[in-house]
């Protein structure tokens, strides 16, 4: 299996969001990697709905939304009718992780859960059979532009033993702090999917940036 880049948007320029989507659109990556935060499971505030419906009406690619809110139960429906592909919601914010996952699926989309840095990917050895993609956090979540955490890799090797272990086929996504100097590393670990945000929007030449991780990871 190819791996795969998706480029944050809560790293893009807000003022010229088109512009920045029809990048992605041209570039090699694969997923657009759109963050949901509400100010209380996190501590910051990003875009919503009508934010994400005109994202999707100019994406040419996967949409992977990343819900970092309370009671995500309540927005399964609305975020597939906004044309989300996959849905990920924090374990920490599930008090039942099996029937969200179960929901999300219901409502057409795929399903991932995302770890913060400090919660044990043992947790989820009963349910990674139904869950599509693992978001493992490798900067504390809430803002762009953090440090990543070392710990992460470590952290991939033992998802990655759970996913063998029960035959599933969940897919590891690495969210925070991804660039070139740790990107080969982190598909070497046994990552999937590298959400690339600061490092692609921030750079002289995002396009470029975007075939040089994807060069790096083939």
């Amino acid at each position: 299996m190819s791996k795969l880049i998706a480029p944050s948007i809560l790293a893009a320029d807000f003022a010229n969001l088109q512009r920045d989507i029809e990048m992605v659109n041209n570039s090699e990556a694969d997923w657009f990697h759109i963050d949901i935060m509400d100010g209380v499971f996190v501590p910051n505030i990003s875009f919503g709905m009508p934010v994400l419906k005109a994202i999707a009406q100019h994406a040419k690619k996967t949409i992977d939304v990343h819900l970092m809110i309370v009671d995500p139960d309540r927005y399964i429906k609305t975020f597939a009718q906004l044309g989300s592909d996959i849905l990920t919601v924090h374990y920490e914010a599930c008090t039942h992780l099996h029937r969200s996952l179960q929901a999300i699926k219901a409502e057409g989309m795929k399903a991932g859960v995302a770890l913060n840095p400090h919660t044990n990917v043992s947790l989820l050895e009963d349910v990674i059979q139904d869950i599509d993609l693992v978001c493992l956090m490798s900067v504390n979540p809430g803002f762009g532009g953090q440090s990543f955490i070392e710990n992460t890799y470590s952290k991939i090797a033992q998802l990655k033993a759970l996913i063998a272990k029960k035959g599933a086929a969940t897919q590891i996504e690495i969210d925070g702090g991804v660039t070139n100097k740790n990107a080969t590393q982190l598909v070497a670990a046994g990552a999937d999917v590298l959400v690339a945000g600061s490092y692609v929007f921030n750079s002289a030449n995002p396009l470029a940036t975007i075939a040089q991780l994807k060069a790096q990871i083939a």
